[in-house]
């Protein structure tokens, strides 16, 4: 009687695990080259630096202009931005290493991290939009 039902919970304990690690692994390259990348202004949550770095966590910019914003990760941005009704003139850096598979990666992170939900980029859009710059 006992060994059946250590088995079960041995199988239920290897589920839960394997499922925890899936939701753990969702946009791992993303995110690691967003710490690498992106985290060293808008911080490891996405919520940027007071009124000098506009956030990204719950970003109307970032959900409402994807083309900018992967632009900008490119090629950099400078100008007045509005993000959320704040006003924002920092210059942001480009980043003209990154591959589009890099920028695609990292897009598709931050639209779906700290409670974002702004759908995914494509490397086909991607490319076509860093083509418009």
């Amino acid at each position: 009687m006992l060994r059946p039902l250590l088995a079960l919970l041995t199988l239920f304990v290897l589920t839960l695990g394997l499922t925890t690690a899936c939701g753990q692994t969702e946009h791992l390259q993303g995110r690691n080259l967003y710490l690498e990348h992106c985290a060293n202004c808008h911080l490891d949550e996405g919520q940027g630096l007071r009124r000098l770095i506009p956030p990204l966590a719950g970003s109307d910019y970032l959900r409402d202009q994807p083309a900018a914003a992967v632009r900008g990760i490119r090629y950099g941005m400078e100008g007045p931005m509005t993000v959320n009704g704040v006003t924002y003139d920092q210059p942001m850096p480009g980043n003209i290493e990154l591959s589009e598979f890099q920028i695609v990666n990292i897009m598709n992170y931050i639209n779906q991290a700290w409670g974002n939900d702004f759908g995914t980029v494509t490397v086909e859009e991607a490319r076509g939009w860093l083509a418009a710059e």
